[in-house]
């Protein structure tokens, strides 16, 4: 364990998470003035299990929070690289959305050299990490140009059941077959939730769907039917230009599910393996084998569907460059039109976390050499990076990047991490996210000299006013039973007039 003391009581979680990136095997606690660790932190420190503390003073006297932000991040991030002997890829960027930063250089008509020099300069992102946001950044622009999406907006729709649930997972997911009683109730205050919802956004353009979970495949083929019927005959979707399902667990789909999507025009699906080693499959409990991912995929192929992604984790547990070296071969001969390249990311709620002790036999390690690996399979087989989120506890301090053919970027991914328009989400354990256009919170962008950044250290883009979200209850019969406060939720999100 890691205790970091403060002589503030601010940046606590801009301090965590670039302490946590150089030390990803150990507990972190920041402890501001005046504040003790929890019990067991204080039980463990008092039985010397503490690894080592540090002291970090918040620099004083200058202009603004912003600055004052960099100035402490910059500080620290070099001592820690002196203190480990190694740099992180995007220095000491620690927000999910590093692409907003060139993003918002663009719309200013900055150079690509100068927005380079400056996430270098200030933040002391590697000069590969740089190119990869700022040619991301070109992409999305260059998609979101093709749709009004501040009058729009998107819906997703989330199916909490799954075969199985994964090792890593950390979504509202059940496993169906012990939850099959609780479906037909599920749905039913699902449909009600999408009726109402469906009643705020009248006279909105819907531009995307998405239909995930959980996996929405793992209902039957008559429940599944349900759902986008509900959907279709709710929603106008004469402006829908994608409508995504996930069809994400191999050991889910079948050739009835599929004529199903094919039947209501879902246009953009997943067949999702993580991994083509069968013993990392059976370690993660995927409960699946190599053959039916292919196999489902053959099938969705012979089927008609023409926009397939496949989602893949590097630095899953046991895995080395020899596994992601055979993945990627895969890949290349099965060729899907998007492939996601995840980086492990152990997350609070996963039983990877929950359970660690049983698994650190294992080697959980992503490497540049992998991550490169992966890249240059993607972009050989003519796929190329369309959009990038980083999370928490990645393998590798590294990313998530999505590989697209030309015309097969998933729009539904660009316009929910660059929060740039409405998300209307329906289900238990979803996020709502209403972009205000007018209004600035404290701290949004007002030049290029000032890089601002929420609470959350995300760099809001020029003209975007405040994101406001509500979510719904995960657990399922919470769900069902408080069904008319999900809603009302919503209608507090969006019920008052909006300037379109």
């Amino acid at each position: 364990m890691i205790i970091v003391r403060t002589d503030q009581d601010d940046f606590t979680y801009d301090i965590h998470s670039l302490v946590k990136a150089f030390y990803p095997a150990e507990d972190v606690i920041v402890l501001p003035p005046g504040k003790e660790a929890p019990v067991r932190q204080r039980q463990t420190e008092s039985a010397a299990e503490v690894s080592r503390t540090m002291d970090v003073v918040i620099p004083q006297g200058l202009p603004d929070r912003k600055q004052t932000k960099d100035a402490l991040k910059q500080g620290l991030y070099q001592r820690l690289v002196a203190e480990t002997g190694r740099e992180l890829p995007w220095g000491s960027l620690t927000g999910i959305r590093p692409v907003r930063i060139p993003m918002m250089m663009l719309a200013e008509g900055r150079t690509h050299a100068e927005i380079s020099d400056h996430m270098r300069q200030t933040y002391f992102c590697s000069e590969k990490k740089a190119r990869l946001a700022i040619e991301i950044a070109e992409r999305e622009r260059s998609i979101l140009q093709e749709a009004d999406y501040t009058a729009g907006y998107s819906l997703y729709v989330g199916i909490p059941f799954c075969p199985t649930t994964c090792l890593y997972c950390s979504f509202a997911s059940y496993p169906v077959k012990k939850c099959h009683d609780q479906i037909a109730p599920y749905l039913s205050a699902l449909f009600r939730e999408l009726t109402e919802t469906a009643a705020l956004f009248a006279g909105r353009k819907l531009y995307t769907v998405y239909l995930g979970g959980g996996t929405p495949t793992a209902l039957e083929p008559v429940e599944l039917e349900q759902v986008i019927s509900k959907i279709k005959s709710t929603f106008d979707l004469s402006s829908c230009r994608e409508f995504t399902v996930e069809a994400g667990r191999p050991d889910s789909i079948t050739e009835e599910k599929l004529a199903v999507l094919r039947a209501y025009g879902v246009d953009r699906i997943s067949v999702n393996p993580q991994t083509f080693s069968q013993k990392t499959l059976d370690l993660i409990g995927r409960n699946h084998t190599v053959a039916q991912t292919e196999e489902a995929y053959a099938l969705a192929r012979r089927m008609g569907f023409s926009n397939i992604n496949m989602d893949l984790i590097l630095g899953l547990p046991g895995e080395n460059t020899e596994d992601v070296s055979h993945t990627m071969e895969r890949i290349r001969a099965l060729s899907p039109d998007d492939v996601t390249v995840h980086s492990l990311a152990i997350k609070r709620a996963s039983r990877l976390k929950i359970e660690m002790d049983s698994y650190r036999q294992y080697q959980m390690e992503n490497t540049s050499e992998q991550m490169e690996i992966a890249e240059s399979v993607c972009r050989e087989i003519g796929r190329t990076p369309y959009y990038l989120y980083r999370q928490k506890n990645m393998a590798g301090n590294f990313e998530n990047v999505g590989y697209a053919a030309p015309g097969k970027a998933g729009i539904y991914n660009i316009l929910m991490m660059e929060e740039v328009g409405d998300i209307a989400a329906c289900g238990a354990g979803t996020v709502s996210k209403r972009v205000f256009p007018d209004g600035r919170e404290e701290g949004t962008l007002t030049s290029s000299s000032e890089v601002a950044q929420s609470r959350d250290g995300l760099p809001r883009a020029k003209l975007e006013g405040r994101i406001e979200r509500c979510d719904t209850v995960k657990d399922l019969d919470q769900y069902i039973s408080r069904i008319g406060e999900m809603i009302e939720r919503k209608r507090e999100l969006f019920g008052t007039e909006k300037n379109l």
